[in-house]
């Protein structure tokens, strides 16, 4: 099962135990040596807050590449919003991987946590890590969608439709849970090398108390809007949506829900038209 480490290498460190020799070996066993890396390479954006970093790396001479997300300090109101959100009072890293364990047993796959630490101060937090494995051979659906996708001839007409269920599958089980994710466009889905689907960034993820099915609206309405129009035809929209609902056929109830996924979609093009940002589903 794929679940956060359990073993504790050094205080308010947890790594997997087939992990740790290639750990000792890069001095990453205690938190004030993940903080004093500075190896791999920076993935720095200008958007990332100050008190976040991430980088990339290979763990060892032949592991894994792995991303390593810190974070030192995080604001107050920061934290407290999350403790909110995911209504439990956690150390920022461990929202990258808390909840894995129940999308795990939903078959929805998401990346290897190979360690992961935290050190409060007090009541805040001082600092927090989580190292996560790359998915290999792993290319996000907003970079690269299966051939089958961009080809509109009946030679893989079985295969195009083959992977429009994969997906409307994958999405319904992370919805059965409960959960949602407050970005679930196509760059948070990814496709690895044996076609197996993933899902990242699980720091957005979360189980709303409140306004659930406003949060499911706004999943669908992300991904019907990354989709590219050039691609994903209308057929290709109402198969998954049919699939997604499991359902024959349109009911009257599924017509609303796609009325209102379908003005989310055109509310966030709105806001990116402003910004100057081309709009994927309009794009041919």
């Amino acid at each position: 099962m794929n679940k956060l480490p359990e073993y504790e290498l050094s205080p308010g460190f947890f790594a997997d135990p087939e992990y740790v020799p290639t750990l000792k070996e890069m001095g990453l066993t205690t938190l004030d040596g993940i903080f004093a890396f500075e190896g791999g390479t920076d993935l720095a954006k200008k958007q990332l807050s100050s008190h976040r970093s991430r980088t990339c790396f290979r763990l060892g001479q032949d592991g894994p590449m792995v991303y390593l997300k810190r974070y030192s300090r995080p604001p107050a109101g920061r934290q407290i919003h999350n403790w909110i959100e995911h209504r439990r009072r956690c150390c920022t890293s461990v929202y990258d991987g808390h909840l894995t364990a129940l999308l795990d047993d939903a078959g929805v796959s998401t990346p290897k946590t190979i360690a992961y630490g935290f050190e409060w101060d007090g009541l805040f937090e001082k600092r927090s890590f989580i190292l996560i494995q790359e998915i290999a051979g792993g290319t996000s659906l907003e970079k690269k969608l299966p051939d089958s996708m961009l080809d509109f001839s009946p030679a893989v007409s079985q295969a195009r439709k083959h992977f429009i269920v994969h997906v409307a599958d994958f999405v319904r089980r992370f919805h059965a849970t409960g959960c949602r994710h407050r970005d679930l466009y196509l760059c948070h889905l990814f496709l690895d090398k044996n076609n197996t689907l993933y899902m990242i960034d699980l720091q957005r993820v979360f189980k709303p108390l409140l306004l659930s099915e406003r949060f499911r609206i706004k999943d669908l309405a992300q991904l019907y809007y990354s989709a590219p129009g050039r691609s994903v035809s209308r057929a290709d929209r109402l198969r998954f949506f049919l699939h997604y609902r499991q359902h024959g056929r349109l009911t009257p109830a599924d017509k609303r829900l796609i009325r209102r996924v379908i003005r989310k979609a055109r509310r966030i093009a709105a806001h990116d038209r402003k910004k100057g940002r081309p709009i994927p589903f309009e794009s041919f």
